[in-house]
């Protein structure tokens, strides 16, 4: 089949063909003309030189591809800030859920400040990081009396509201009050890295600092809301860990791109060491009553509920440290009368293996009612206790880990426990969660 012969435009001037194709929009082709076929832009835009453009094609983007989120219907502060708060550590789908169960029970600051922090806990049971909620909690008490219930519009006063570092501060301020300042959270650092070719692990210095001063610099007057949103949205959507670059809007000015190394950005940092955990947790019933007691305030799951339990020490089999952690932190001997499977969890630095028993009195007595439940001789690890029923443990916040414990044992068949509150991690499985 014969070539089709190439047609070169006339120059108006002399009325000759030319050679060249002319460049369709003079300092920044559209997107598609950007990158072509193969993905790869034709020609490079030093972003340090073309920052408008930047900036305008990045807010072009986000205009036509941003996602419809609660928080983003009033843009309140407190909305804001919950969402922030939540979507730390969070996948967005699973905050997005949260939020607007959050936003049902609480949905102002003075109706979050009234609460109980047991109530607020609850709401946040499965987020993980519970000092985030009582943060929270501290955080819109403190606003009810320094700020007359007003959320504060300096980002100095802001960043003073417990638990707001400077990422948070960073988004309520931009976002809400559309103050100039950046949001460098991992998907701003993903984009900014590879834009400008950091070559260093990003949460290190001087990557960092670098970092946060070009995300700053591209931050536009009077249009941080909508960039630092667009920022995060184009790391989450585009520029993810495996880039899809032929759909990035900001491929003409992608220094990474422009040399072929965008996989190679960013530079990560020393991956943290991960330490297994084999544990063990017991569930002690005297008639329809179980057994439940509230970590202390500081430490790992403060003040949460949980089945009593810990490490199996060197030498023991599970069935004997179950045994022994009970007596340590309750005084009470017993007796493992059944086994109720593996939890696998995982957490930022460890991974737990949780065996969990079923366990009677060795005097078992009659059966449990509120008057001959006993009290445990001693409490070694916790503050309170209590003889719950099923449907009592509904209301305690509990650890993810101890919460699938319970709802394999005590859900209704066909019905997830709380699903009128909030959702749930599943039933009892061998599989993994990270909170």
């Amino acid at each position: 089949m014969p070539k089709k012969a190439i047609k070169f435009p006339t120059d108006p001037k002399t009325g000759k063909k030319s050679r060249t194709t002319p460049n369709p929009l003079p300092g920044l082709e559209t997107a598609a003309a950007a990158q072509g076929c193969s993905g790869r832009p034709p020609r490079h835009l030093p972003p340090e030189k073309h920052i408008p453009a930047l900036q305008n094609a990045l807010l072009d983007w986000f205009a036509v591809h941003q996602r419809a989120l609660p928080w983003r219907n009033s843009y309140t502060p407190y909305e804001v800030w919950i969402s922030e708060v939540m979507l730390q550590q969070t996948q967005m789908e699973r905050g997005v859920r949260y939020f607007i169960r959050w936003m049902e029970r609480f949905p102002d600051i003075a109706a979050l400040a009234a609460a109980h922090e047991e109530d607020v806990l609850r709401m946040w049971e499965g987020l993980g990081y519970y000092s985030r909620a009582r943060h929270i909690l501290a955080a819109a008490r403190k606003i009810m009396a320094e700020h007359n219930g007003i959320f504060p519009r300096d980002p100095a006063a802001i960043r003073a509201l417990p638990g707001v570092g400077p990422y948070t501060a960073g988004a309520i301020a931009s976002i809400a009050f559309e103050k100039k300042l950046p949001c460098v959270d991992a998907n701003v650092e993903r984009v900014v890295s590879r834009i400008f070719d950091v070559d260093s692990p990003v949460k290190q210095e001087p990557a960092a600092g670098v970092i946060h001063q070009w995300a700053l610099r591209l931050v536009p007057e009077g249009k941080a809301r909508a960039h630092n949103q667009a920022m995060m949205e184009l790391g989450a959507l585009v520029c993810r860990k495996k880039p899809c670059c032929a759909s990035c809007p900001l491929g003409a000015f992608c220094i990474s791109h422009h040399l072929g190394i965008e996989d190679q950005r960013p530079v990560p940092g020393k991956r943290a060491t991960v330490t297994p955990v084999n544990a063990v947790t017991g569930v002690l019933r005297r008639g329809e009553k179980i057994f439940v007691q509230k970590r202390p305030a500081s430490g790992v799951w403060g003040n949460l509920w949980e089945f009593p339990g810990g490490r199996v020490e060197e030498g023991e089999s599970p069935e004997q440290a179950v045994v022994r952690e009970f007596m340590e932190e309750t005084g009470f001997t017993v007796n493992v009368a059944a086994r109720h499977g593996i939890i696998r969890h995982g957490y930022t630095t460890y991974r737990l293996t949780l065996h969990c028993f079923g366990l009677d009195l060795a005097a078992p007595g009659k059966d449990c009612t509120p008057e001959t439940c006993p009290a445990p001789p001693v409490l070694t690890a916790a503050t309170q206790y209590r003889w719950a029923s099923p449907q009592e443990l509904e209301d305690l916040a509990m650890p993810a880990a101890h919460r699938k414990l319970a709802d394999s044992l005590f859900s209704q068949p066909g019905q997830t426990a709380g699903a009128s509150t909030m959702p749930r991690q599943g039933r009892l499985t061998d599989g993994t969660d990270t909170d």
